[in-house]
């Protein structure tokens, strides 16, 4: 499999894979692919799958990260930039914004919408090239359940927090109400798989992965747990959408 040549008829994701998503050893390589592969039609798919939502889960999420003006903000996982520019629409003056992505053909398209006060640079979320300390607020919109080591990553946003900082993450959750629950995973699981790729012509098996990767990844508690664990002082976690989406704030204690 090449992995550094993506191409929309590559698999990625096959019945065997997405029986257990996030154990695959290889599981980042898989995500980079599969990216590179969806990044022209990404936001449109976003965008009509949630029924134009996300664009509001994002403004929540900015407005509980409580940017200061003049603090730094970096976003993982940035894909297309998405999240990086609610922060710079919505945040209150921050003084530079920086997005990470291991996916040069997201980078290219973030890249072509930035602002001037943006910067933007390609790296894995588990090795950040950053100093300890360097940003107040580290921010990722539905991509910590990408990555290959979900705590090694908890642990990597700490450390480039500054004393003080906070890091909000988006994610999609199982929801707790059993009804919207089973509603939710028939459209996630059964409808939007195969629209989402009719829509962006996929062939990796992006839209497969994604839903599969929601239902089997760790739910609200689990999650402030692990950002405990990584080293936070707190961690809160708060639903929107019925529960479809949280939205984690975690706090690095100051010195």
């Amino acid at each position: 499999m090449n992995v550094d040549r993506p191409g929309r008829d590559e698999v990625a994701w096959d019945d065997e894979r997405l029986a257990s998503p996030h154990d695959q050893a290889d599981k980042s390589l898989r995500v980079r692919r599969m990216f590179d592969a969806i990044a022209p039609s990404y936001e449109l798919v976003n965008s009509v799958f949630s029924l134009g939502r996300d664009r509001t889960w994002r403004k929540r999420a900015v407005q509980l990260a409580q940017v200061q003006p003049g603090e730094t903000v970096l976003d993982i996982a940035c894909g297309t930039g998405d999240f990086l520019r609610a922060f710079d629409r919505w945040a209150d003056k921050p003084a530079m914004l920086a997005g990470v992505d291991f996916s040069p053909e997201m980078l290219r398209r973030a890249a072509n919408r930035s602002s001037p006060r943006t910067v933007w640079c390609q790296a894995d979320g588990l090795r950040l090239p950053f100093s300890a300390a360097s940003f107040d607020v580290v921010s990722c919109g539905f991509g910590v359940r990408n990555l290959q080591d979900l705590d090694a990553g908890l642990v990597e946003m700490y450390r480039v927090l500054r004393p003080g900082g906070r890091a909000a993450i988006l994610e999609f959750t199982r929801p707790a109400n059993r009804l919207v629950q089973t509603t939710y995973e028939f459209y996630a699981t059964r409808i939007m798989p195969l629209a989402a790729t009719l829509l962006s012509r996929d062939r990796t098996g992006a839209y497969r992965y994604l839903p599969k990767s929601v239902v089997s990844f760790v739910g609200p508690e689990e999650m402030c747990g692990r950002l405990r664990a990584a080293g936070f002082a707190t961690a809160s976690a708060t639903p929107v959408a019925r529960g479809v989406v949280t939205i984690y704030v975690a706090g690095k204690e100051q010195e």
